[in-house]
């Protein structure tokens, strides 16, 4: 067929193609040939306008309007079977935690049951447009951090299911945790609709932003605290403000105080049990002495030179195994306090399991990474901006791990069932975390097509809010299943915390 008769579908695929050098983030394109490699970075690039067109084009094959439809597949597997089965992988003595924690409300159910939604996702109309998705995009995935600049940004803030996906599932998980949150908070349709819509417009119109600007200024951008502050009715700019003052109070001395205690003249891990335990081994046996020594190893080879100098200023004074999350536990996580120049020098470190990505069954992009935990921080890196310097991965006894500073000038917003006077400000924050999300998005895919897609009107907005209200509904449904299942005994229970 000749250039001029192309059709719709091969003009989005030829811009696709073309908008940017094809080599795996991992650089394993490069063993195709040397001659090949260079002739990806000498081609020529669709034009901004391109890509935009390329993108409102999709409107025929998938209109915005489909994007408001949910209805389960007739195949779908009993949610309560789904977590059974991953249950059966998970440290067993934290598996009634985790079952407990997700029991608490619709929305708790909805933070755990990625992979539940994952596969709902998988039946719902998409672009094809992929980006680094988060994979658990939820209201409460979001929160603030310190940059390497020691600066506080709001952003993103877990990345254990980041995966190549659909950039709409990230947006129907999130708008569907924010119609589950408004209403835990006692509001109504009404509520949530606009919490919701809130969400996508600025999602839409950052999107857009971010397609105009150029390359490195999408990457060096961030929210840092005076946008958040300047994008906030005042009303609201108080609690924002103590919020952050919390944040950065949240440094390694305080999680000194608060995480540990003093014994024999050096600081030790107290420990809470079953949420923070002081292993003599792992769950398979091994020595817990010989799998930080492994862990060591691996995760040093992972960092950068010149991180790996620094961290070798300190030592190992003490770890215990954590549970942290809602749908993570039972998974390993160890806590490991190392000291620098002096008891007052510490750094506190979180060694996380990485496991397949819930979306990995579900999406058409393999990825060449050996390591589930070298996913989950390439993922980070490329998505969140400024991330953790002491960011890295390992392995030990065949368990991929990853490796992040704990609680390291960290904060975010708790909602609690039942308090309305939360409803007035959650809009302005869902807004906040729809910036957030396109942010995301910009830097892992093709700002200009998704934004080309999503258009200037409302369409957008009015379809994800109406799948929203349709996923709550399924949510609902699911979580009075756990219910029933703990009723009947089917699954076991924890005491509450």
């Amino acid at each position: 067929m000749a250039a001029g008769t192309m059709s719709d579908a091969e003009r989005v695929q030829s811009v696709r193609r073309r908008a940017h050098a094809q080599v795996a983030v991992d650089g394993s394109d490069a063993l195709l040939g040397e001659q090949r490699f260079f002739d990806e970075f000498t081609k020529d690039r669709p034009s901004l306008a391109e890509r935009l067109e390329a993108g409102r084009t999709l409107r025929k094959s998938v209109p915005r309007s489909a994007h408001s439809a949910y209805a389960p597949d007739p195949q779908r597997p009993d949610p309560v079977a789904v977590l059974i089965e991953q249950n059966k992988t998970r440290i067993q003595a934290l598996v009634p935690i985790r079952n407990a924690r997700m029991l608490v409300s619709p929305f708790s159910f909805l933070r755990g049951a990625a992979a539940i939604m994952a596969r709902d996702l998988w039946h719902t109309p998409s672009t094809g447009l992929l980006v680094a998705a988060c994979g658990d995009m939820h209201v409460s995935n979001f929160g603030l951090f310190g940059s390497a600049e020691r600066n506080l940004v709001f952003a993103i803030n877990d990345f254990d299911e980041v995966h190549p996906g659909p950039w709409e599932w990230d947006l129907k998980r999130l708008a569907a945790s924010i119609a589950l949150v408004a209403t835990s908070l006692g509001g109504n349709r009404r509520d949530a609709e606009t919490s919701v819509r809130r969400a996508v417009e600025i999602y839409r119109q950052r999107i857009a932003r971010y397609a105009q600007m150029a390359y490195l200024e999408t990457w060096y951008d961030c929210i840092d605290e005076r946008s958040v502050l300047a994008v906030l009715p005042p009303a609201l700019r108080r609690g924002a403000e103590e919020n952050m003052d919390k944040a950065r109070a949240k440094g390694r001395l305080q999680s000194l105080d608060r995480l540990t205690e003093e014994v024999g003249g050096e600081h030790r891990i107290i420990e809470d049990i079953p949420l923070i335990v002081r292993e003599e081994h792992l769950e398979s046996g091994v020595p817990l002495k010989e799998a930080l020594e492994v862990m060591l190893r691996t995760y040093v080879a992972s960092l950068p030179e010149d991180r790996r100098r620094l961290f070798s200023r300190y030592r190992i004074v003490d770890a215990a195994r954590k549970t942290v999350g809602v749908g993570s536990v039972g998974t390993g996580c160890w806590v490991i306090l190392l000291q620098g120049l002096d008891s007052e020098d510490p750094l506190f470190l979180q060694a996380k399991q990485a496991t397949q990505s819930v979306l990995a069954p579900f999406t058409p992009t393999p990825l060449h990474f050996k390591n589930q935990g070298q996913r989950v921080v390439v993922g980070q890196r490329l998505t969140q901006g400024s991330p953790d310097i002491f960011l890295g991965w390992g392995n030990v006894d065949g368990t991929d791990f990853y490796v992040r500073q704990l609680a390291d000038m960290k904060g975010g917003v708790k909602f609690t069932d039942g308090d309305r006077s939360a409803l007035a400000g959650l809009p302005e924050y869902c807004g906040l975390c729809g910036w957030a999300l396109a942010l995301a998005h910009a830097k892992s895919g093709d700002p200009a097509m998704i934004a080309g897609y999503c258009g200037k009107s409302s369409a957008l907005d009015e379809a994800i809010a109406k799948f929203a209200m349709a996923y709550m509904e399924q949510t609902e449904l699911d979580h009075a299943a756990l219910v029933e299942a703990a009723r009947k005994g089917r699954i076991s229970v924890s005491q509450p915390e």
